[in-house]
């Protein structure tokens, strides 16, 4: 396990290197002028002295090769720095925002509390219902249960966050007004009375993310249930006289989460990346938002650095989900 842990992180250097210089290459051709914000007063030779301090005049491979080096080795310092108290990223040039004119990372530490509150609750939220819900759904094919459930989980499948979420404003902040319809981004937990305001506010972006992710959840669970329970090993073990609950929860369960744990795996970058629909409905000044306004602002730096960031996370992921595969399956190898 642990050499094909090691050949793997070596082996996603490259895969890393290829994404980021075709991310690169993608903002490079994609239309736009981080300019074109600039008042139409400000003469062309200053708005090309602004695209020069802005690194625009140099080479495309002299700005991939910074932005490299930022990326790769200033970033790290800085943070190594910032946790020991050292100056190893001192005068050295972090990654800058085109739009804010601060460093990439610090804005992105600034919003990353309010994804992870939001997005991540709801992630948890929702595999904690949709795996009982999949799993009973399966042993009772055809139920009440599992058609109520077919039915529940296709309309929360079907319906685009951006309706469920006027509609639950609609409901539970106009009519009832039992939440709040924005999202307070300033506010900080430093009592009880806060913590019970912060749940208020995160009810409901919770409850659409949750419905979304329930569905697709639930219906793997149900999907990958149902192959294992008609399998020869299950007849074999209800035959040497096992228990139900034994034979469900322990045997076919085990089997089921294999491929179950492929879509949490690689669902979970989406926490990090954000719910750019949700978090603009409710006004969540999360990661998700950031990007979007990053985008409208041409703002290169910021974009490439979180679309880059995101697929960090799912390389990462995506071997964590093959390393989980070994443990639920013995019979895998990594040999």
């Amino acid at each position: 396990m642990l050499q094909y842990t090691t050949r793997r992180l070596i082996l996603s250097v490259p895969t890393l290197l290829f994404i980021s210089l075709v991310i690169f290459l993608l903002l490079e051709l994609a239309p736009g002028d981080p300019m074109a914000q600039v008042p139409l007063t400000v003469p062309d030779e200053v708005k090309q002295r602004m695209r020069e301090a802005l690194g625009l005049g140099e080479p495309m491979p002299v700005r991939f090769g910074k932005w490299l080096w930022q990326f790769f080795v200033v970033e790290p310092l800085y943070l190594f720095d910032l946790t020991f108290g050292t100056s190893f990223a001192e005068g050295q040039q972090r990654v800058i925002s085109w739009q804010t004119r601060s460093p990439v990372m610090d804005i992105v530490a600034q919003r990353m509390p309010q994804t992870l509150w939001v997005v991540g609750t709801a992630y948890i939220v929702a595999i904690l219902i949709a795996l009982p819900i999949g799993i009973y759904s399966a042993y009772r094919q055809y139920s009440w249960f599992d058609q109520a459930g077919t039915f529940v989980t296709m309309v929360g499948f079907s319906v685009p966050p951006f309706f469920s979420g006027v509609l639950v404003i609609v409901i539970f902040s106009v009519q009832l007004g039992w939440f709040p319809s924005i999202y307070d981004t300033t506010h900080k937990v430093t009592d009880w009375e806060s913590f019970v305001v912060q749940l208020q506010q995160m009810i409901m972006p919770v409850m659409v993310l949750a419905l979304q992710i329930t569905s697709q959840l639930s219906r793997f669970m149900r999907a990958s249930m149902l192959d294992n329970l008609n399998q020869d090993y299950v007849r074999t073990a209800r035959a040497k006289g096992l228990g139900e609950k034994t034979v469900v929860l322990v045997h076919v369960l085990r089997n089921s989460m294999i491929p179950v744990v492929t879509v949490i795996a690689l669902g979970i970058p989406s926490i990090f990346g954000g719910a750019i629909i949700t978090e603009q409905v409710f006004k969540v000044n999360g990661i998700g938002q950031l990007l979007i306004t990053a985008i409208q602002a041409n703002d290169l730096p910021m974009v490439q650095t979180l679309t880059f960031v995101f697929a960090i996370l799912i390389v990462l992921f995506n071997l964590i989900a093959d390393i989980l595969y070994g443990i639920l399956d013995p019979r895998i190898r990594y040999d």
